[in-house]
């Protein structure tokens, strides 16, 4: 279907004016009338290196592969933070995740928070949402959010179902993520039915929840989400014979902070060749369902001649490790986990462009506002991606906001016994622990350890001095540690006198139910200690 009309898309895409052109770009008090419209689609769980070679042969993503050569793909593009909510909020507020105090996946931005869809409605932009936000305190779990809060307790407890494979009965389903397909049919239909007739610009956003793990009742009571489920319809998208199975390390070898990981989401048991591989090949056939959602919204924009007007970018809020490093989820700085896809195509965008340059979330906000043609706030953390992208920009090379070379993520949530802090430049990846001291950090090159198998933080002293420098200009990060184990201890106080006398029988059976259970006075015990001496990391 895609060949019939990719040329015709490309042509009027290529003559349609860049954001902007004509001299009333910048600080426009409303929307002008040739603003491009803007969608943007944002899907969970994505592993960004999918998008391009070689990740880009293991499965058929039609839709994303018409982006990339009608747009830009950014092919180092991350998550400010590799967990649902905080990343969502680094996305919407244009700024990292200390900033705002986005914690863990309870803690995000307060609901009247002005993000980037607000400022551009009050410039004039009609605006609509369909699906999965997840920026907002207040979601998830009661296990989510006493997994995190509880993560310097001194004990270690199994806290998901071991990770697994279903396959849908009816071979041919193509709808499996039914929730996902009705928000892409309400969007379609709004633009069928709404957005064509504005005769101002429109901003829409859909979110999938797609490819995110499914929840898993086999597991017992209050399941967790570690269930890839498919069919065999997206199997097909699949080259089998092309999936890796990642090396892992032994365990008695593991960063200790990957060892915690592994073993809270359950995944230091034995796993055979097959189940690793079957893993993955479902992940990635979760990945072509979400790769046809994109695909409808694409083509619903192009039957109503709106393509050639739209700018279109879809990412994710950040990856999904399909057991790399002994783990699923996310909750990691590893590639897998913190690398996400971002497209970009439309008006004035170059086409078959891929940059290079280290980028992340917390740069949509400014992008938004910049397409928009709106001032961008001086307290952003993140800058316009037009300068990397656009036509207009071609010969600007002076252009005084661009991106520096380096990108910043943090991690604060649950499945992890440290706040970790990934600085990301063109060659390397430094990650710190805690205060700096108590945790050894890790260093990888990734143009010759892609696989990141080999931590050289102590190879290379020099190296790791001075990106752990670099790294606490940017972030005084022993003192956010600090400030999150307060904020830990005082939130998980307040809970435990909520619940009253319930207390014991509540913790017991959260996601952890079956290692507590074992030996509950010892668990209780454990925080009790932390309550009396943890005041401080």
């Amino acid at each position: 279907m895609l060949p019939l009309w990719v040329a015709v898309v490309a042509v009027s895409a290529l003559a349609t004016p860049a954001p902007g052109a004509g001299g009333q770009r910048r600080g426009a008090v409303k929307a002008w009338a040739d603003a491009p419209n803007v969608v943007l689609v944002v899907s969970d769980s994505f592993d960004g290196r999918l998008t391009f070679y070689p990740g880009s042969q293991v499965v058929k993503l039609p839709f994303i592969n018409f982006m990339k050569a009608q747009g830009a793909s950014f092919l180092n593009a991350y998550t400010n933070s590799p967990i649902c909510c905080p990343s969502r909020a680094a996305m919407w507020s244009g700024l990292f995740t200390h900033l705002t105090e986005s914690w863990n996946n309870f803690k995000g931005l307060d609901p009247n928070y002005t993000t980037w869809m607000d400022v551009m409605e009050k410039h004039g932009y009609r605006t609509q949402k369909f699906g999965k936000l997840d920026y907002i305190s207040g979601h998830h779990s009661i296990s989510n959010r006493v997994e995190a809060w509880t993560r310097d307790v001194a004990f270690l407890l199994r806290q998901e179902g071991r990770p697994m494979v279903n396959l849908v009965p009816k071979k041919a389903k193509v709808r499996v993520m039914e929730g996902d397909w009705k928000n892409t049919d309400r969007a379609v239909n709004w633009l069928r039915e709404e957005a064509i007739n504005y005769t101002q610009p429109f901003v829409l956003y859909l979110g999938l929840n797609l490819p995110h793990p499914y929840p898993s009742p086999s597991s017992g009571e209050n399941f967790g989400s570690s269930t890839f489920h498919t069919s065999l319809y997206w199997l097909k998208k699949v080259s089998y014979d092309a999936i890796k199975i990642p090396k892992w390390s032994p365990l008695s070898e593991m960063h200790p902070i990957d060892y915690y990981s592994s073993y809270t989401k359950n995944c230091t048991g034995k796993f055979t060749e097959k189940e690793i591989k079957d893993i993955r090949a479902f992940y990635y056939a979760m990945c072509a369902e979400t790769d046809a959602m994109l695909g409808e919204i694409i083509l619903a924009l192009h039957q109503l001649d709106l393509l050639q007007k739209t700018i279109v970018i879809y990412t994710s809020d950040h990856g999904e490790l399909a057991m790399e490093h002994r783990q699923f989820y996310k909750m990691s700085m590893y590639e897998a986990s913190a690398h996400v896809p971002l497209l970009i195509m439309g008006p004035g965008i170059k086409t078959n462009l891929q940059v290079s340059n280290v980028v992340s979330l917390v740069d949509i906000y400014p992008t938004m506002l910049d397409i928009a043609g709106i001032p961008l706030p001086q307290n952003l953390s993140g800058y316009s991606l037009l300068p990397l992208s656009s036509e207009m920009f071609k010969n600007e090379r002076k252009f005084k906001n661009l991106h520096p070379p380096w990108i910043l993520s943090e991690f604060h949530g649950c499945n992890v016994n440290a706040s970790a802090y990934m600085l990301r430049t063109n060659q390397w990846k430094y990650i710190a622990y805690s205060d700096g001291a108590s945790v050894l950090p890790q260093l990888f090159d990734l143009s010759s350890d892609p696989d990141e198998l080999t931590n050289i933080a102590t190879k290379f002293p020099e190296v790791t001095a001075s990106l752990d420098q670099k790294l606490r200009s940017i972030i005084n990060y022993p003192k956010v540690s600090a400030s999150v184990h307060r904020y830990n201890k005082e939130q998980f106080i307040k809970w435990k006198q909520s619940i009253g006398q319930n207390y014991s029988n509540v913790i017991a059976n959260l996601r952890w139910h079956q290692d507590w259970l074992k030996e509950p006075w010892k668990y209780e015990n454990a925080i009790d200690q932390w309550l009396k001496i943890h005041s401080d990391p």
